[in-house]
């Protein structure tokens, strides 16, 4: 028989060829693809697919497989683990090879598989019949390859990022971990704590060891890690299967290196500073205590009180302790201290957590030290100064208190009259005792003193515990004084015949009248001073009951003879 010669298309057969070519194409992108005999039906298809299964991927999956009466012969599911396989490299059965192309993660497609696509004339012993068509319902949960790589993406990094994660750093890091298909296995916020790791130190699975270089404190990255760098074969307990993929939602909280000293920066400084603190200083300073996020642990603002303690001395954290050296008073600074020079491992209480760097936001109030003296600061001094203030001195001044920040506490003009005291007299503190001695009536000065000098550690009504003062001084008016003990002492020498000279009308007594008037006269014409700040009768009275040994009301001369003798074998025991 001869060939028949094929005649030409007409466009009728055109059209068809078309139309069934069309068909063709249609049957391997729409819902039921035809795939070298291996018929797909794609029945939920996920609404994500940034990856499909290609020839060479390994896949992960659980599948249900029945004949195509519905009678199930397998399932994963049964045997409570997924099947693992690697496509293209006839690992699988060819009707499957074929069938999975294509898939994404948490797709579920049914794959009806003709018998030469599975186990053929042969079938497999007595589960699988010969010449069996076989169903089998997949679901993807994982795919990877060997040239896959961790892959980051940042979600969220924060404004600022002065520092990020390098090898042998320490990391503090909250985690979500979800398999690829989205299952969880973990996460760090359930336990209410921190992932803490070294980094690049084989502390972590390697793909977290890359994954979380470059991290800032505040950035949120997703990381996918493939299972040959995540826990492989082997998986992790219950929770993470072999050859998982693993996804990790990572947020940094916290930064350091073991190698880390504590930084100082944001400086504000006074516009003056006499004074740089050093050990052994007694400070006294308000702060703000926060993580590297941002998140306060703890302030002494919201306490209203500063805190108070010795600095170079080991009472308080070594990096703090370090951080308020070499500050002025008035000085903001923040100082940041790594674990090893905070709390360390093991933390503090329920706020500070172990290995966390802590970020203190300072203001030094002031400082002393416990050997610190009086500073007197002269600011205006009259020309003339004829007389200057000193111990049993009445005074009368002005003054202005304030702490060393600018804080005022008290202030003369809060009052009708002028503060008034007697220097020496144990009426005002020691410092402020000491700041108005030596001055002339007009003189203007400065005073700082130190605690000790002042109202101490506990303070006084208005005046916080430990405080330095600083006065504003003003001397209004000075009388001066006589020693503790008298009421009246000689300016210059006494009347070698004294009874006589106080005896006015020279009849051999002299009562208190005339002996008022004997008193008087001294010290109006400056040969004798009363003790200031009494009333001149009390005074008088007084003396004059000092003298009247026998209490008869007047003194004669051998009264005032023993009393003299007596108070001069006072003076000399005394010396």
């Amino acid at each position: 028989l001869a060939k028949r010669e094929r005649s030409p298309p007409s466009s009728l057969g055109k059209i068809l060829s078309l139309l069934l070519l069309l068909l063709k194409t249609w049957s391997y992108v729409g819902c039921n693809p035809t795939i070298g005999d291996v018929v797909v039906d794609r029945y939920s298809i996920p609404k994500l697919c940034p990856r499909e299964v290609k020839s060479g991927d390994y896949v992960r999956y659980h599948y249900n497989v029945t004949f195509q009466d519905g009678k199930t012969f397998d399932s994963s599911y049964e045997r409570g683990a997924a099947s693992v396989g690697q496509t293209g490299q006839g690992r699988l059965i060819a009707g499957i090879d074929k069938g999975i192309l294509g898939m994404c993660v948490n797709e579920k497609r049914k794959v009806t598989v003709p018998p030469h696509l599975a186990y053929g004339s042969l079938g497999a012993g007595d589960v699988v019949p010969p010449d069996s068509t076989l169903v089998f319902d997949l679901m993807l949960l994982d795919m990877w390859n060997k040239a896959d790589l961790v892959v980051t993406e940042t979600v969220s990094s924060p404004r600022d990022c002065k520092r990020s994660v390098k090898r042998t750093d320490f990391v503090r890091y909250h985690f979500n971990g979800t398999l690829l298909d989205g299952t969880p296995f973990d996460s760090s916020y359930n336990k209410g704590q921190t992932h803490d790791s070294l980094v690049g130190e084989g502390w972590l699975i390697k793909g977290m060891d890359e994954g979380i270089l470059g991290m800032c404190v505040g950035e949120t990255r997703n990381i996918i890690i493939p299972p040959f760098l995540a826990y492989g074969e082997k998986g992790s307990g219950k929770e993470i299967p072999s050859q998982a993929t693993l996804v990790f939602n990572v947020l940094l909280a916290d930064l350091h290196n073991p190698k880390d000293d504590i930084t100082v920066e944001n400086q504000v400084l006074p516009e003056s500073c006499a004074r740089k603190s050093v050990a052994g200083d007694y400070m006294r300073y308000h702060y703000n205590g926060t993580f590297l996020n941002g998140v306060t642990f703890d302030t002494s603002y919201q306490r209203n009180n500063t805190y108070n303690t010795y600095i170079g001395l080991g009472y308080v954290i070594s990096g703090m302790d370090k951080g308020l050296q070499g500050v002025c008073i008035g000085e903001r600074r923040r100082v940041t201290l790594p674990p090893h020079m905070a709390y360390g491992e093991q933390g503090a209480g329920k706020d500070i957590p172990g290995s966390a760097v802590l970020v203190f936001d300072i203001h030094v109030i002031d400082f002393h030290n416990p050997k610190d003296s009086v500073e007197v600061h002269v600011t205006h001094k009259p020309e003339v100064c004829n007389l200057t203030s000193d111990v049993d001195d009445l005074i009368h001044y002005h003054y202005n208190c304030s702490l060393l920040d600018g804080t005022r506490l008290f202030s003369s003009s809060d009052y009708d009259n002028l503060q008034d005291t007697v220097l020496g007299a144990d009426k005002v503190i020691d410092g402020l005792d000491e700041g108005l001695r030596g001055m002339c009536v007009g003189e203007r000065r400065t005073v700082i003193i130190p605690p000790h000098l002042g109202h101490g550690e506990k303070g006084a009504t208005g005046v916080p515990g430990s405080a330095v003062l600083h006065f504003e001084l003003e001397l209004m008016d000075l009388q001066k004084g006589v020693p503790e003990g008298y009421l009246f002492v000689w300016v210059e020498d006494a009347p070698l015949e004294l009874f006589q000279a106080m005896d006015i009308n020279q009849n051999g007594e002299v009562p208190i009248e005339e002996f008022g008037e004997f008193i008087m006269l001294q010290v109006a014409e400056g040969k004798g001073r009363m003790k200031p700040g009494v009333d001149p009768e009390e005074i008088i009275a007084d003396m004059f009951r000092n003298q009247d040994r026998n209490k008869d009301g007047v003194i004669v001369a051998e009264e005032l003879k023993l009393k003299v003798e007596e108070d001069k074998e006072r003076m000399h025991e005394e010396l």
